[in-house]
C-alpha cells in the first residue's frame, strides 16, 4: 500500500516501525523470515524494553521532581512524601497549580474543589499549566512559551542526559540514556514522552497506565504528537526542536552559520581553489 494511504496513526505506526528496523541490526530479516512464534517472541522483548525503561524513568522521576518543584530556599507546604503520591494531584496547591489546564483558573476556589472532587475531569488533550515556560500562558498566542517550562528540561536531562546532569552546567559530551542510544539531538517523540511522564509524576495516580482514565496518558501523548506531525505548524515545530537542541545538546545546532572567510580552514580552501585554478590554465593567470 502507498503510504499516501495511510491514515495518520497507521503514518505514525509505520515511521516507528523504520525507526525500529534502522536501530536494531537484523530485525526486518526476522521478522520476514521467522515463524509466528519467533516473531512474537521479538515483539515481547521489544515491549518488555519499553516497559522496563518506563517504568525505571517513572520511578526516577517520582522523588526527583518534588526537588524541582519546591521553592528555591524554601519547601513545599504541606510536604509531599517522596515515595507515596496520594497526597499529589489537584490534593495540593503546588502540583495542582501546575496540573491545572491552561483553560481554568486554579486560583478560583470553585475550580480547585470540583478537580479535587474529581467533579470536574481533565482530559488527556486538555494540558497543563507546567508545559509553558514560566507557567503562564497567552491565550491569544498559544505558541509563546509552549514545551518551553524549566521543569521540562529538567526532567528531559534527567532522563536523557543523566540525573547529575540537572544541577551542572551543560556539556559538549553525552552521556546517559543519549548516549547509549546515540542520540545527538532531541527527537519530537522524546518531548512529549518527557512531558507525559512529568505529568504522570504530579499527579496522584500510583500506577503508569496507558489506559487509566484519570491520567489519560495516552491520549495526552498522542495530541502532543498530533500537534508536531501538524504540517501547519511546521515552522512553530522546527523552531521548537531548535530551541530543545540548544537546552541539551550545546554542540548541536541547525541554524545556519555564514561561513568566516578570515578562518584558517577558508584560506586553507581558497588557496587550494586558486592552485586548482592555475594548474587548469597552465600555468597563466
Amino acid at each position: 500500500m502507498p503510504e499516501e494511504s495511510f491514515t495518520v496513526e497507521e503514518r505514525r505506526e509505520y515511521r516507528v516501525y523504520r525507526q525500529l528496523l534502522d536501530m536494531i541490526a537484523g530485525l526486518e530479516d526476522r521478522l520476514m523470515t521467522g515463524s509466528d512464534e519467533e516473531i512474537t517472541h521479538v515483539a515481547d522483548l521489544i515491549q518488555k524494553g519499553a516497559s522496563n525503561a518506563r517504568s525505571d524513568d517513572t520511578k526516577s522521576l517520582k522523588g526527583a521532581i518534588l526537588d524541582w518543584i519546591t521553592p528555591r530556599g524554601g519547601a513545599l507546604t504541606p510536604s509531599l512524601a517522596r515515595n507515596v503520591k496520594i497526597d499529589r494531584g489537584f490534593h495540593h496547591e503546588r502540583t495542582g497549580a501546575l496540573l491545572c489546564p491552561v483553560d481554568l483558573n486554579w486560583s478560583d476556589n470553585e475550580v480547585k474543589d470540583k478537580l479535587k472532587s474529581g467533579e470536574l475531569m481533565t482530559g488527556g488533550d486538555e494540558w497543563p499549566m507546567f508545559v509553558y515556560h514560566g507557567y503562564t500562558y497567552d491565550p491569544e498566542d498559544p505558541w509563546n512559551g509552549l514545551f518551553r517550562s524549566a521543569l521540562l528540561v529538567t526532567a528531559y536531562k534527567h532522563i536523557f542526559t543523566s540525573p547529575s546532569s540537572v544541577d551542572k552546567e551543560p556539556k559538549a559530551t553525552r552521556s546517559g540514556n543519549a548516549r547509549i542510544h546515540g542520540m545527538t539531538c532531541v527527537s519530537l517523540p522524546s518531548l512529549a514522552y518527557v512531558a507525559t511522564q512529568v505529568r504522570f509524576a504530579l499527579s496522584s495516580s500510583p500506577v503508569f497506565s496507558r489506559s487509566d482514565l484519570a491520567t489519560d496518558s495516552e491520549r495526552f501523548y498522542n495530541s502532543i504528537l498530533d500537534l508536531f506531525d501538524d504540517p501547519d505548524e511546521k515552522r512553530e515545530v522546527s523552531d521548537l526542536v531548535v530551541w530543545w537542541n540548544r537546552q541539551i545538546f550545546p554542540i548541536y545546532s541547525s541554524a545556519q552559520r555564514a561561513p568566516r572567510t578570515t578562518s584558517v580552514h577558508a584560506k586553507i580552501k581558497a588557496k587550494r581553489v586558486a592552485m586548482r585554478a592555475l594548474d587548469m590554465n597552465g600555468g597563466n593567470v
